[in-house]
């Protein structure tokens, strides 16, 4: 693998795609980067961490919620500033070397300068939502709901900073179904072909 491999990584909520990031980072022994995204962002914006975990990808399209949260004398959108203190917490970790990076566009804020491997990792619906109950703790009857609508905030999100959609196969090196392999499964197919890249 080389040096400066940066692995981006987007995922459907409940794909699995976080772990598989992190046990990827651990295997080929570079740094994983997901919740440190945030706090590197909260350094450099001012917000406060839990803030930001809560209005990331909230992307609002009410013309009158983006006049109010507009600031004066910021040149943007809450959102848009939240997006440009992660962006440039991205930018930062990237220049570092080797890494593997999960969500928030990491993909095409990195395009074109640096060299990167980038996944969408999604899987069967029912499958998502198991998982959403088992593994990440979320009780209650409208859990299928709640795992639509995290999609629908990711999907935003990457669309109107990007202008382009969500896991659609072109904009990624590589697509994983964790429906069909198993996250030690995807790691090693992710290793190899890290090793190749």
């Amino acid at each position: 693998m080389k040096s400066n491999l940066i692995i981006t990584i987007e995922r459907e909520f409940g794909s699995g795609g976080h772990l598989i990031g992190e046990k990827l980072a651990e295997q080929l022994q570079i740094p994983f980067y997901d919740e440190a995204i945030i706090e590197r962002a909260a350094l450099k914006s001012g917000f406060d961490k839990n803030f930001i975990e809560k209005q990331e990808q909230k992307i609002n399209n009410s013309l009158l919620f983006n006049i109010a949260t507009s600031g004066f004398y910021s040149g943007g959108t809450l959102h848009d500033q939240i997006f440009i203190a992660e962006r440039d917490a991205i930018v930062e970790m990237a220049q570092t070397g080797a890494c593997v990076i999960v969500g928030r566009c990491a993909d095409y804020i990195l395009r074109d300068k640096y060299n990167c491997m980038n996944i969408f990792v999604h899987a069967d619906k029912e499958d998502r939502v198991k998982r959403v109950v088992e593994e990440y703790g979320v009780k209650g009857e409208n859990v299928s709901a709640i795992v639509d609508k995290t999609d629908k905030q990711r999907a935003r999100h990457y669309q109107y900073y990007s202008d382009q959609l969500w896991g659609a196969a072109e904009n990624y090196h590589l697509t994983l179904n964790t429906s069909r392999f198993s996250i030690d499964q995807a790691v090693s197919i992710l290793k190899n072909v890290a090793e190749m890249f």
